[in-house]
C-alpha cells in the first residue's frame, strides 16, 4: 500500500471514529511551498458529512494521524487545509529502497499495445519546422507511454499520392534535364521540393498570361495548361501507366532516403510505415457494412453520409455519388487495417495539427458508432503552429524553414555560445562538434516540448540555447556538473564511493532540509510519468525535470557535497547527486534529448 493510500484509509477511519461519519473520498495534494508540510488533506469537502469548524476538524484528524501513522511527524492546520509533515526516516527509507535510479519510475510492459502516428509527410517537399514539432511530440509521447507500461508501435502514414505529388513529378519531367540528387549534390527530398516550388512559379506565370487574355483569376487557375497536365498525370498514375509509375517510384525513392537522413539527424524512429498509395482505396467495404447497420445513409444522388447532428456535429460525407472515397473513408479503413495488422492494438494516438480537430472528432465518433471496441481509446494529439520571428511559412513559395537547415542553425548557435563560455578548450574537434549538435538539438527539442502541445509557439533559436533558465542547455549543464562531482568523488574519497545499488546505514542520519526537498522531488518522478502518459503531455516531463534541476542547484549551492568531513554525509550526498543525474538522463530520454558527460 502506498503512503497516499495509507493516508486516505487512516483519514476515513479517523472521521468514522471521531465523528461517526463515512467519507467516500479524501482530497490530497502536495503542500504549497510557502507552508510547512509535505502532503495536504483538504478539509472543506469533508464538511458535507462532518458538521463543524474546519480548523478544529483538521486538528482532530491531525492528532489521530500522528498517533496512528508512523511516517507522520507533525502537522499544522491553515484554515481548511491539514498540512502533514512526514518524518525524515520516511524519506530516507524510500531513498535507500530504490535499487536503480536509471530505471526508476518505469513500469514493465503490458500486453495491450498503443499505436502512435506522427510525421506523416508529403513526398513533394522536405520536412520543415512544422514537421519538427510533430515528430518531437509523437516520438516523446510514444516513449512516455512505453515508460508508463504500454507496448507501443510508432508509425506514420506517408502521403505519397495525389495532385501535389504529380506537380513535382511534372516539373521535374519538364524542367529537370535528368537532374538527380547525386548530380545536384542535394538531398533527394530537397531536390523534389525544389521542383514543387518550380511548378508553382511556372503555374503562376501561366495564370498571368491567361488573365491578360481576358480570363478571370478563377478561370485562369482552372485552365492553366500546367495544372491540366498534372491532373492528366494523376489519372495516368491511377490507371497504372508504367512510365508514370516508374517516375513516381524514382522520385519518391529520392524523398524517402532524404527523410531517413533527417529522422536520423533529429533522433526519431518508426516501427511501421503506411503509404497512402496503399490505403486510399480502403474503407469502402466498411461503408457498405455501416449502411446495413444504419450508421450511414444514402441520399437520392447515391452519395453516402453519416448523420452526427444528434452528437452536436453535422452530416458527414463518407462516399461520393460516383462511388469514390473521401479522406474520411480512407482514415476509417486505415484505422481498421492497423488493428488487423496488429491485433494487440487497443488504441491509437494521432499526432496532427489543430486545423484537423474537427476531422478527428468525426472520425472517432464514426468508429465508435461502427462498434469497434478500441475506438474508446483514440486520441488526437492536437498541436499549434510553430512560428519564427520572421513570420509564417509557405512551402509552395519556397519560404519554409527546412528541418535540416534548422538543425544546422541550432548547432551553429550552440557553437557560438559554447565558445564564448570557453569551458571546452581541452575537447578534440570531434568532441566539440558532437557536443554542439547535442546542445543545439537539446535546446530545440526542449523549447518545443516544454510548451503545452495545444499552444502556438514562437520559436526563438537564440533564446532556446541559453545556459540559464528553463532551457535544455541549462539542464544538460547541470547533468554534466553532476558527472563532474561523481568523477571528483572517486578521486577525493578515502573510502569507495557507494554505487547506486548499495545501501547506506542512515539510522542516525540527520537530513539537511535541502536534501529532504530533493528526495521529495525524486519521489514524484514515477507519478509524473504516469500523469504525462494519461495526458499525452511531454511538457509535464520537461517542466518536472527543470524543477528537479532547480532543486538540485539549490542543494549544490547550500550543502557541501565533497567538502564535508563526515564520510556518511559525503556518501549520501554523492548518492543523491547520482540519483538526480540518472533521473535527468531518464527524463530527457523520454523527450528524445541526449545529455553530455562533460560540458
Amino acid at each position: 500500500m502506498t503512503l497516499q493510500q495509507t493516508l486516505e484509509t487512516q483519514i476515513k477511519t479517523a472521521v468514522e471514529k471521531l465523528y461517526g461519519a463515512t467519507l467516500e473520498s479524501v482530497e490530497l495534494q502536495a503542500t504549497r511551498k510557502d507552508f510547512e508540510g509535505d502532503i495536504t488533506a483538504v478539509v472543506f469537502p469533508m464538511l458535507r458529512v462532518v458538521k463543524g469548524n474546519p480548523v478544529q476538524i483538521g486538528e482532530a484528524i491531525g492528532n489521530y494521524l500522528v498517533e496512528n501513522v508512523a511516517e507522520i511527524e507533525k502537522f499544522n492546520v491553515v484554515q481548511g487545509f491539514l498540512n502533514i509533515v512526514l518524518s525524515d526516516a520516511y524519506y530516507l527509507n524510500f531513498f535507500n529502497s530504490v535499487d536503480d535510479f536509471s530505471s526508476f519510475g518505469k513500469v514493465p510492459q503490458g500486453n495491450e499495445a498503443m499505436m502512435v502516428e506522427y510525421s506523416s509527410p508529403n513526398t513533394n517537399k522536405p520536412l520543415h519546422l512544422g514537421h519538427v514539432r510533430n515528430v518531437l511530440l509523437g516520438y516523446s509521447v510514444a516513449e512516455i507511454e512505453k515508460a508508463a507500461g504500454k507496448k507501443v508501435y510508432k508509425t506514420q502514414i506517408i502521403n505519397d499520392r495525389g495532385i501535389h505529388i504529380c506537380k513535382s513529378m511534372l516539373a521535374w519531367e519538364k524542367f529537370g534535364n535528368g537532374e538527380t540528387p547525386d548530380s545536384a549534390d542535394l538531398k533527394g527530398d530537397k531536390l523534389v521540393g525544389n521542383y514543387y516550388v518550380k511548378f508553382d512559379k511556372e503555374y503562376k506565370k501561366q495564370i498571368e498570361v491567361l488573365k491578360q487574355d481576358g480570363k478571370t483569376e478563377e478561370e485562369a487557375k482552372v485552365q492553366a495548361p500546367l495544372l491540366k497536365e498534372a491532373q492528366q498525370m494523376l489519372l495516368k498514375w491511377e490507371a497504372g501507366d508504367k512510365e508514370t509509375v516508374a517516375l513516381w517510384n524514382k522520385m519518391n525513392g529520392w524523398v524517402y532516403k532524404g527523410f531517413e537522413e533527417t529522422y536520423k539527424s533529429i533522433g526519431v524512429d518508426f516501427d511501421f510505415y503506411y503509404y497512402e498509395s496503399d490505403t486510399y482505396l480502403l474503407g469502402k467495404d466498411i461503408i457498405e457494412e455501416g449502411i446495413k447497420k444504419d450508421v450511414f445513409f444514402m441520399k437520392d444522388d447515391g452519395s453516402v453520409w453519416c448523420d452526427l447532428t444528434e452528437d452536436g456535429l453535422d452530416e458527414k460525407l463518407v462516399l461520393r455519388s460516383d462511388g469514390t472515397a473521401v479522406y474520411m473513408t480512407q482514415d476509417i479503413g486505415t484505422a481498421v487495417q492497423r488493428v488487423k495488422d496488429h491485433p494487440d492494438v487497443g488504441g491509437m494516438i494521432y499526432t496532427v495539427g489543430n486545423e484537423q480537430d474537427y476531422h478527428f472528432k468525426v472520425l472517432f465518433l464514426i468508429l465508435k458508432k461502427l462498434g469497434y471496441s478500441w475506438s474508446k481509446n483514440l486520441f488526437h494529439l492536437s498541436y499549434g503552429m510553430v512560428d519564427l520571428p520572421s513570420g509564417k511559412m509557405k512551402s509552395r513559395e519556397g519560404t519554409v524553414v527546412d528541418a535540416d537547415d534548422l538543425i544546422a542553425q541550432m548547432t551553429e548557435t550552440a557553437r557560438t555560445i559554447s565558445e564564448e563560455l570557453g569551458k571546452i578548450d581541452d575537447f578534440s574537434k570531434e568532441e566539440k562538434e558532437q557536443l554542439y549538435k547535442m546542445i543545439g538539438l537539446g535546446a530545440l527539442k526542449y523549447y518545443i516540448l516544454k510548451v503545452d502541445p495545444k499552444k502556438r509557439i514562437l520559436f526563438n533559436p537564440e533564446e532556446s540555447v541559453d545556459f540559464q533558465g528553463n532551457t535544455g542547455p541549462f539542464i544538460q549543464y547541470t547533468y554534466a556538473r553532476i558527472q563532474s562531482i561523481l568523477r571528483k568523488a572517486g578521486e577525493v574519497s578515502t573510502e569507495p564511493v557507494l554505487s547506486g545499488d548499495e545501501r547506506l546505514d542512515l539510522t542516525a542520519f540527520e537530513m539537511h532540509p535541502k536534501e529532504k526537498e530533493l528526495i521529495k522531488m525524486i519521489q514524484q518522478y514515477p507519478e509524473t510519468i504516469q500523469f504525462a502518459a494519461e495526458n499525452y503531455s511531454p511538457a509535464l516531463i520537461a517542466n518536472y525535470t527543470y524543477d528537479l534541476v532547480k532543486e538540485f542547484n539549490s542543494f549544490y549551492q547550500n550543502v557541501p557535497i565533497l567538502a564535508t568531513d563526515n564520510e556518511t554525509e559525503k556518501a549520501f550526498r554523492v548518492k543523491i547527486s547520482r540519483a538526480v543525474g540518472e533521473i535527468i538522463k531518464s527524463a530527457f530520454a523520454l523527450l528524445g534529448i541526449e545529455v553530455p558527460e562533460r560540458m
